[in-house]
């Protein structure tokens, strides 16, 4: 039933008691003659439209302040100017500050100026002295100024003092730790990663163990025999596959759900200490310098080489776009290659120690981070897009490893010599947020859970620790600290 002409056709009395929405047509405004112009409007004149346009007519401005001003036209009386006096001083502090915010006003009326960053006055003001409310504002903040108000040693009506940006809390201790007997205290060495599944794997002796992170269920993947070792693990984007870098300089493909080898591909001569995977292809790169690519579809075990390092390579990371596979070695350079090249596009030199710890930013794919050892301990940050440096931070111990949040735009990173730390950083600024201790020996491994806010560590004194440093996605700013409570102890074999 069209209920439109029922509520177009009702009565006059209904229509002056509560204003009627029509969904029919638009309203027909009817022309006022010239006679009647000057007449006392009537309930019989009253049109309605289809918008809702409240009445002030029954508010009370004057309880705000906000006409104050020191440009009155005509003086008021003296039983006004005392009324008036007594209600600014009932409700003076917020006027001035509502009216400081919203108009640029002082206490006595004058017109705030803001300065541009060439230092002149700003011309955008309106012809009454009042700046425009709704502008872009570049020097002088809102913000500031509130903040300015809410210095005063007594807050308004009862307003409470807290800071507009809130520091996040990351727990100091981490919520849970696992032993890991025999883990490798060797610098050159990659043997934890965490999969996109949240299946964790780790390299222990001549072993390799997954520890799934939802159930706390522990298995053995594989044995490489006394005579061989795991030098380095890496998982697949999509967790399918893990690689297994060995002593031997052969890398073994596993799928870990069947537990079962299904491949061996060789190339190098000597360790694999470091993989990295951009879709189907895995770089490997070993302390015979070179840096060999490997596409598990082709039955070829080796597919591209890279020769450029002039000593063992021991860091690996292929770009989030993965156009671009960056790689430290023991030379101290840091080399940036693309997806076709046999020769590095970019080659930075600054480092004076080893360079192992490399991460590329989730949220701009040039920016790429890089970390070196004990002679270095330095934090360095380039745009490898314009082939510039960006950042350098002296960290004072030797940086182990690099990891980048995808969740907010923070760094972490590892620590050996002397301190044994763990920094959390914000970027680009490169403040510390927080440092995390525990381990008793060099943190030289790391990895970001698939969800992004957790971290787990491997060091020489053979635990993996576990730590929320990350906030979620969803509440970036949550003050919440998820797992922050000890689960205990555990092994991982």
């Amino acid at each position: 039933m069209d209920l439109s002409p029922k509520l177009a056709s009702g009565s006059q009395k209904n229509r002056e008691q509560s204003p009627t929405l029509l969904f029919s047509s638009p309203p027909r405004i009817p022309q006022r003659s010239s006679s009647s112009s000057h007449s006392s409007p009537s309930s019989s004149n009253t049109v309605y439209s289809d918008r809702f346009i409240p009445s002030h007519t029954g508010s009370n401005f004057a309880l705000f302040e906000l006409a104050h001003s020191t440009s009155s036209s005509s003086p008021s009386p003296e039983g006004d100017r005392v009324s008036s006096r007594t209600r600014y001083d009932s409700s003076g502090a917020y006027a001035a500050a509502l009216r400081s915010v919203m108009f640029g006003l002082d206490d006595g009326g004058r017109c705030w100026k803001e300065e541009s960053t060439s230092g002149s006055s700003s011309s955008t003001t309106s012809p009454n002295g009042n700046r425009n409310i709704f502008r872009y504002k570049t020097d002088v903040c809102v913000r500031e100024r509130l903040g300015a108000v809410f210095q005063d040693d007594e807050p308004l009506f009862g307003a409470i003092k807290t800071p507009i940006n809130v520091s996040r809390k990351v727990p100091p201790s981490p919520y849970k730790v696992l032993d890991a007997p025999t883990l490798r205290d060797d610098f050159y060495l990659n043997l934890v990663d965490w999969s996109s599944n949240n299946m964790l794997a780790v390299g222990l002796g001549n072993c390799v163990y997954l520890w799934n992170a939802c159930s706390s269920k522990v298995t053995k993947l594989c044995d490489l025999g006394v005579d061989n070792s795991v030098c380095s693990v890496g998982w697949t984007q999509k967790g399918n596959h893990l690689a297994v870098g060995t002593n031997s300089g052969n890398i073994e493909i596993w799928d870990p759900f069947k537990c079962r080898n299904i491949r061996t591909m060789g190339g190098h001569h000597l360790r694999v200490g470091t993989l990295a995977w951009s879709s189907s292809v895995l770089s490997s790169g070993g302390r015979d310098r070179i840096i060999l690519h490997h596409d598990i579809r082709t039955p070829s075990d080796c597919i591209g080489k890279l020769i450029g390092h002039k000593s063992e390579v021991c860091g690996l990371k292929w770009s989030c776009d993965n156009r671009q596979l960056a790689s430290g070695g023991n030379d101290n350079q840091l080399l940036v290659w693309n997806q076709h090249s046999t020769c590095p596009v970019l080659k930075y030199s600054e480092h004076t120690a080893a360079v192992k710890a490399i991460a590329w930013s989730p949220h701009s794919y040039s920016v790429l981070a890089s970390g070196g050892g004990t002679a270095d301990r330095c934090i360095r940050l380039w745009n490898t897009c314009k082939n510039s440096r960006l950042n350098c931070v002296d960290t004072g111990s030797q940086v182990c490893n690099i990891g980048w949040s995808k969740n907010i735009n923070e760094i972490v990173s590892t620590h050996g010599y002397s301190q044994n730390q763990i920094v959390v950083w914000r970027y680009p600024s490169m403040s510390k947020l927080a440092t995390l201790t525990g381990h008793t020996y060099r943190v030289l491994h790391l990895a970001i859970s698939p969800d992004g806010q957790t971290i787990v560590t491997g060091a020489g004194d053979e635990t993996l620790r576990f730590w929320n440093v990350f906030p979620s996605t969803k509440s970036q700013n949550s003050s919440r600290d998820i797992g922050s409570t000890c689960l205990g102890r555990s092994h991982i074999r």
